[in-house]
């Protein structure tokens, strides 16, 4: 099975928190065997984490753990390059969805998943606007 994570899923594979256990509940009731993440995801994931920082949620040794494992991690992943191409399709996303509320970074994974939704059982986000541009593009999410 191939699956793609958005930042806003990756981030609970390594932070605890509400959606966690969904999360852990896909890996555990299918056999996962490529992970896709758009490469913004690496940018996505370090600012997030640090916001957790700000927010009080993590300490500062806590968040370079965090993003320690997940660089660690690099290589179980599947990462989607960030090209002119993607940004093209990006784009053009945008004008599509842009009404309705895609904005810069969601319309990056948005063309990542489309990248590679041949042969990608499923797409997985704890983001409910961008799920629902997912659906809309016909792709099956979690």
């Amino acid at each position: 099975m191939k699956i793609f994570l958005d930042t806003s899923s990756l981030i609970k594979l390594y932070h605890n928190e509400i959606g966690t256990d969904i999360l852990d509940k896909i890996f555990e009731d299918n056999e996962v065997g490529e992970i896709f993440l758009s490469d913004i995801a690496k940018v996505e994931f370090t600012s997030a984490i640090w916001k957790k920082v700000r927010t009080k949620d993590l300490t500062s040794d806590e968040a370079t753990d965090i993003i320690n494992s997940f660089c660690d991690d690099y290589d179980k992943y599947t990462f989607i390059d960030v090209n002119s191409e993607l940004l093209s399709i990006a784009r053009d996303l945008v004008i599509k969805y842009g009404l309705k509320g895609l904005r810069t970074l969601d319309s990056i994974q948005l063309a990542s998943i489309i990248e590679v939704k041949t042969g990608l059982s499923f797409a997985v986000t704890a983001d409910d606007l961008l799920k629902s541009f997912i659906k809309l593009e016909e792709i099956n999410t979690n």
